[in-house]
């Protein structure tokens, strides 16, 4: 069997780690164990990072919703329990982005789930 040296594949790893490291301070940019090292730990801070957007964005969609359930004089969870009675089946993304842009229509479906609330 026949050895195998890995000279271009070796150096095409390096060289792919070194460019992912470009902008980071002193040796992690320069040296290849450092930069490894960082980059590693800043691809792992950008996979929880992913997760934790999504998080944040459910959060904020929430926030606005519920500041607009006030101005209707509802709170948050009648409105959602209101909206799953009366069949309405919308996302926290589009409510909030409903609430925000169209007051009349938000009006409506607070009307759709203060109507569901007490039919049931």
């Amino acid at each position: 069997m026949p050895r195998v040296k890995r000279g271009p594949h070796r150096r095409a790893s390096r060289k792919k780690t070194l460019h992912q490291a470009s902008g980071y301070f002193l040796t992690k940019s320069k040296l290849y164990r450092a930069a490894q090292e960082a980059v590693e730990r800043g691809l792992k801070f950008a996979y929880v990072g992913r997760k934790n957007k999504k998080r944040d964005y459910r959060a904020l969609w929430i926030v606005r919703i519920n500041a607009a359930c006030r101005a209707a004089d509802i709170s948050y969870s009648k409105f959602v329990h209101g909206l799953k009675a009366a069949g309405l089946d919308l996302n926290r993304k589009a409510l909030a982005d409903v609430a925000m842009n169209d007051e009349a229509g938000f009006r409506q479906l607070v009307a759709a789930a203060k109507a569901a609330v007490e039919k049931a």
